[in-house]
């Protein structure tokens, strides 16, 4: 797998996107797929898995009707190779696309780009406002609250792990376990 250099990626993320709440996003998905490519024997692959974890959103700022849309084109225009721009436009699978996450590493990107916004939000209201002491049962009842981070999709969530053949659970777990190895570090 070909892709862009991280800072490359970068530079193409943030001259579509601005708002600090994006980007945090957008380094949060990518931290979370390298923990995934690593934890799922991909660890040669895990460059290419953040980088389509930082660009999953890059339209989504600019142009949020078109949002997996216009993705393919802002990401031609910096140069990104057609397996990656798949791979971001695999995300909206069922939302706004028809491309279906075939590859492990596009259902992983597909579960979790929601999932680490609502165990984000579940970590903020916490007193510590840390992932570190945050607990599976925790998200799982905010899981089943709709009004909470509602624009975290359950349903998204719910086939993304149907998709990897896990139970949501154990999706959980591993999105708290590899939001943690980032609190970590910084």
């Amino acid at each position: 797998m070909e892709t862009v250099s991280r800072e490359a990626a970068w530079e193409i993320l943030t001259r579509h996107n601005k708002e600090p709440f994006h980007l945090q996003h957008a380094e949060t998905v990518e931290g979370v797929m390298k923990w995934f490519a690593d934890a799922l024997g991909f660890s040669e692959d895990r460059e290419y898995w953040g980088v389509v974890g930082l660009l999953h959103d890059v339209d989504f700022e600019l142009y949020p009707d078109q949002h997996c849309i216009k993705a393919p084109e802002l990401l031609r225009e910096g140069g990104v190779g057609e397996d990656v721009i798949r791979s971001v436009v695999s995300h909206g699978y069922g939302i706004v696309t028809d491309v279906k996450p075939e590859h492990v590493m596009e259902k992983v990107l597909y579960a979790v780009d929601e999932l680490t916004g609502l165990v984000w939000a579940s970590a903020l209201i916490r007193p510590s406002k840390s992932v570190m002491d945050l607990e599976v049962k925790s998200v799982r009842k905010k899981f089943k609250t709709p009004s909470f981070a509602a624009g975290c999709s359950r349903d998204v969530i719910a086939r993304g792990a149907e998709m990897l053949g896990w139970d949501l659970d154990e999706l959980i777990h591993k999105t708290i376990e590899a939001m943690r190895s980032l609190e970590a570090k910084a």
